[in-house]
C-alpha cells in the first residue's frame, strides 16, 4: 500500500475523479438539453479513461459504484481498462450523505454496512485505492463539534477497512465552498476538522504512510463579499495543513470544490511554487478537469476527440501546477493551440 500511495502522488501527476453517479450524470447531460441514452454513461466513462496519453498527467482514476461493472464494447471491464492505460483504479464506496441524527442541518456519509465484504471484492477486481467524502458546511451555528467528530469517526472506519483489504484509503474531510463566510472562518473550521479527522485515524490504528488526504482549500465562501486573493489562499491552506496533517501522510490531493478551472490551477500552483511541505500537493479534480470536455461532448460521438483534447489540456495545466510551473500565460497558449 505504501508503494501505491507514493505512485498516486508521483511528481507531476494527479488523480482524476470520475465518480459521478449515473443519475447525476443524466441530470448534467439534461442541462445541455440532451437526454441520456442507454449507454451514455458508459460511453462518457470510457471517453475519460481513454483520452490519449492521459497517464502522463494522471496517476489514478476514481470510479463510482455505478461504473464498477461497466465494460467496453469488447467486453473489457472498466477497472481493467484503467490499468491497461497506465493508471490505478480507485473506488468511491460510500452510500451517499444522510441527515445526522440530532443535528438536522448537518450530514454524514452512509454505507459502512457490508463494506468489509465489498472491499474484499474490490481488491479482487484490482482496485488500488478508495475514497470517502465527509463534507461539512459553514453556517451560523455549524459545523458543530459533534458533526465533525461523527464524520471523522466514519472516515476512520472506512480507512481501517480499506487498509484491511490492502487498498489505500483516501480520506476527504471537506469544508464546502457554499456560504458567505470569510477565509478566516474557513481556516478555523478546516483546522478543527483536520484535528478531528486525525484523532480518529490514530484511534482506529490507520497507517498514515499508506493513507492519502483529499482536501478542500482554505477559501472564502462563494457568496463572501470579500473573496481572498491567490496568495492568501495558499498561505492559509498551508498553515492549516501544517497544524493538522502529520508529515507521515505521503500526499494531499485537492478537490476543486466548485472553483473554476483557472483558480483551481492558480491556487495549487501558488502552494507548490512558494512553500516547501512534507507532503506532495497535487490535484484530485472532477469538474476542474472535465467540465470543458463535458460541454464539448454533450453525448455526441463526433465530439469525442475534441472532448478528450480538452481533458488533456486541463490535465496538463494542473500537472504543471502540481510542481509549481503553471502560469496564466500557459493557459492562453494552450487555448490558442
Amino acid at each position: 500500500m505504501k508503494e501505491t500511495a507514493q505512485q498516486l502522488v508521483t511528481a507531476g501527476k494527479g488523480i482524476m475523479a470520475a465518480d459521478l453517479p449515473a443519475k447525476r450524470f443524466a441530470e448534467q447531460l439534461k442541462q445541455h438539453n440532451v437526454t441520456a441514452a442507454e449507454d451514455s454513461y458508459r460511453t462518457w466513462c470510457e471517453l475519460l479513461v481513454t483520452a490519449p496519453r492521459l497517464s502522463d498527467e494522471v496517476s489514478g482514476v476514481i470510479l463510482a459504484e455505478d461504473a464498477v461493472h461497466l465494460c467496453t464494447d469488447e467486453g473489457q471491464p472498466l477497472p481493467d481498462l484503467v490499468q491497461e492505460r497506465g493508471m490505478i483504479p480507485g473506488i468511491t464506496p460510500s452510500g451517499g450523505l444522510v441527515p445526522l441524527a440530532g443535528a438536522p442541518s448537518e450530514v454524514i456519509g452512509s454505507g459502512l454496512d457490508g463494506l468489509r465484504e465489498r472491499f474484499a471484492k474490490y481488491a479482487k477486481m484490482g482496485f488500488g485505492f478508495s475514497k470517502w467524502r465527509a463534507p461539512v458546511r459553514i453556517g451560523a451555528d455549524i459545523p458543530s463539534d459533534y458533526a465533525m467528530a461523527a464524520n471523522a469517526y466514519v472516515l476512520a472506519q472506512f480507512a481501517a477497512l480499506s487498509q484491511e483489504a490492502g487498498i489505500v484509503p483516501m480520506v476527504e474531510p471537506e469544508v464546502e465552498l457554499l456560504g458567505s463566510h470569510t477565509i478566516e472562518r474557513c481556516f478555523e473550521v478546516t483546522e478543527a476538522l483536520l484535528r478531528h479527522t486525525f484523532a480518529a485515524l490514530y484511534l482506529h490504528r490507520v497507517e498514515l504512510e499508506s493513507t492519502l488526504v483529499k482536501a478542500s482549500m482554505v477559501l472564502a465562501g462563494a457568496d463572501c463579499p470579500t473573496p481572498a486573493d491567490v496568495d492568501a489562499v495558499a498561505e492559509l491552506t498551508i498553515k492549516a495543513f501544517r497544524r493538522g496533517i502529520p508529515a507521515a501522510i505521503p500526499g494531499i490531493a485537492f478537490l476543486s470544490g466548485g472553483q473554476n478551472d483557472f483558480k483551481s490551477a492558480a491556487h495549487l500552483n501558488a502552494m507548490n511554487a512558494n512553500y516547501a511541505t512534507p507532503w506532495a500537493l497535487t490535484f484530485s479534480y472532477a469538474r476542474a478537469l472535465h467540465r470543458q470536455a463535458f460541454g464539448l461532448w454533450r453525448g455526441q460521438a463526433e465530439n469525442a476527440a475534441a472532448a478528450q483534447a480538452a481533458l488533456k489540456r486541463r490535465a496538463k495545466m494542473n500537472s504543471l501546477a502540481s510542481v509549481g510551473e503553471w502560469s496564466p500565460a500557459l493557459e492562453k497558449e494552450t487555448a490558442a493551440g
